[in-house]
């Protein structure tokens, strides 16, 4: 393996590595805007200029291969000045509207211009105007004039979706980015093009000008949307999640997610959510804690299973962690002696179909943990017997543990006609839903938490382990699958709370991390 000196430290590169691949792997800073790690080398910003020993002219990092016994630097006046230069450049038809652009906060532009910009600009003549708030399709919207020509976003179409929506067009200082006629930037990733675009060019419709980030706090955690299960960032704060964004995982999602699991945010805020425990009988739904609705519910299960072992079964999804799987299938077919535990799969017309990249027709982060779990437990029950069970009436009470993310199951209508047939029915999720509240059976509702509110660890196609950390509170009267188990089988739980609880104040998370300017 060659090594390179990089600003006077020596690094050790696998063969074939580039300049500016060395930089980041000592996590040195270097001027950039069109090199990406995930996309072919375009060489056209002209930023990342380095100094190597031996050269008489200073090269790109982006596109010079390491040789062994390379000496470089990018801080020495020579290369400053000529960053410098080149972002003035960048600059001269750059519009000066960061107060009301979205990127503003988290843009690479800001953050060179604080580095090496120029403090006086020299540039006399009017700026070209370009369009502005250009609709290329139903995620994403152009401002032309922020556009830097980086052609990021063009490569990702050609190079990872291979869908071509988009390109360059006109010469010079009238070149810009757009989509070819009757073409619309409209495929599974194409919000991608905003988290790599390093400007405020390409934003969001679904995350436009609904938070500054700078009042936003972000955490680790994985896409629960399909069975990839996707390394991601969640973005919050005290009124609830706003946007979910990839993390770069080489074994698992690259630097991509699809649009769809970008919307997982939207199934853990309040709006949509379970907010306290519910009993509904004689077709009235009365309010109470949580921990009531579930032991009331762990109450008639009991009953059941003393005058009929048969007579009770539960429903699992492969939403939950594997602590949680464990401890409720191992509740029923240990502690309460019940093994008629059944799997309910979100959509077995698609349920092995994929897309070729990472969207998989398993919209269920553990199927995996689940189907472990009961095969430990020998239980291999079929849908069809369930269904024979209920229709006949042999089945009393039924406990449902629920999608948190209901859009993921379409036939969830048909389930829950089926559901009712039973005298009672547990229903526990995190998500309200209205269909319950019309049901003439006895239904016990019980408000879990969800994926960022608790600890555990999700399985997923592959069989990798991905263990993730509560990451925030959205509802304090939410429970875990674990503590819903100790519940239902008559034990004591101590309801803990291990996420921090956001304060009632918007608060300026930025003022916490600032670097030097």
């Amino acid at each position: 393996m060659p090594k390179i000196t990089i600003n006077g430290q020596e690094v050790e590169v696998e063969e074939g590595s580039t300049v500016i691949e060395a930089y980041k792997k000592l996590d040195e800073n270097i001027a950039h805007y069109c090199w990406h790690p995930g996309l072919s080398i375009a060489g056209v910003c002209r930023l990342c200029m380095v100094e190597v020993e031996g050269h008489p002219r200073l090269q790109i990092a982006c596109n010079t291969t390491v040789q062994d016994g390379m000496v470089v630097n990018n801080n020495s006046e020579k290369v400053r000045d000529t960053v410098k230069w080149g972002l003035d450049f960048h600059l001269i038809n750059h519009p000066l509207d960061c107060p009301i652009c979205d990127q503003a906060g988290e843009c690479g532009l800001q953050e060179q211009y604080m580095e090496y910009g120029k403090y006086d600009p020299e540039m006399a003549e009017r700026k070209v105007k370009k369009r502005k708030v250009v609709d290329l399709g139903p995620t994403v919207v152009l401002d032309s004039e922020r556009c830097i020509l980086c052609s990021r976003c063009v490569r990702f179409t050609e190079e990872v979706t291979e869908t071509n929506e988009l390109g360059i067009f006109n010469r010079g200082d009238r070149s810009e980015i757009g989509t070819f006629k009757d073409k619309p930037l409209d495929n599974k990733y194409s919000l991608n093009t905003v988290d790599i675009c390093p400007v405020g060019a390409l934003t969001s419709k679904d995350f436009r000008f609904r938070q500054r980030v700078w009042y936003l706090k972000e955490a680790d955690t994985i896409c629960t949307g399909c069975s990839t299960g996707c390394s991601v960032k969640v973005y919050y704060n005290e009124e609830g999640a706003w946007r979910v964004k990839p993390r770069h995982n080489p074994d698992i999602n690259g630097y991509w997610m699809c649009d769809e699991g970008r919307d997982v945010y939207k199934f853990v805020n309040k709006d949509v959510r379970l907010l306290t425990g519910l009993q509904r009988k004689d077709g009235q739904n009365q309010e109470l804690p949580s921990v009531d609705a579930a032991k009331l519910a762990g109450t008639v299960v009991r009953d059941e299973l003393e005058k009929d072992k048969n007579g009770v079964a539960l429903v699992m999804t492969g939403q939950f962690t594997v602590e949680e799987t464990q401890s409720l299938v191992g509740t029923f077919a240990g502690d309460l002696g019940c093994k008629q535990v059944y799997h309910w799969i979100n959509n077995e017309d698609s349920f092995d179909s994929f897309d070729g990249l990472l969207l998989r027709g398993d919209r269920n982060p553990n199927t995996k943990g689940l189907e472990k779990v009961l095969n430990d437990q020998a239980i291999n029950n079929t849908w069809a017997d369930l269904k024979q069970k209920l229709e006949s009436g042999a089945i009393k009470t039924l406990v449902v543990a629920a999608p948190e993310n209901p859009s993921l199951f379409p036939d969830l209508d048909e389930k829950i006609a089926l559901f009712s047939k039973v005298q009672n029915l547990v229903w526990l999720s995190a998500a309200k839903n209205e269909a319950l509240d019309g049901l003439n059976t006895n239904v016990w509702q019980v408000p879990l938490k969800t994926f960022i509110e608790k600890s555990g660890t999700y399985v997923n196609f592959q069989g990798k382990e991905q263990p993730v950390k509560a990451v925030t509170t959205i509802i304090e009267d939410a429970l875990t699958l674990t503590e819903v188990a100790g519940l239902l089988k008559g034990s004591d739980v101590n309801v803990t709370d291990e996420a921090q609880k956001m304060t009632s104040l918007k608060y300026n998370y930025f003022t916490q991390k600032r670097g030097n300017l």
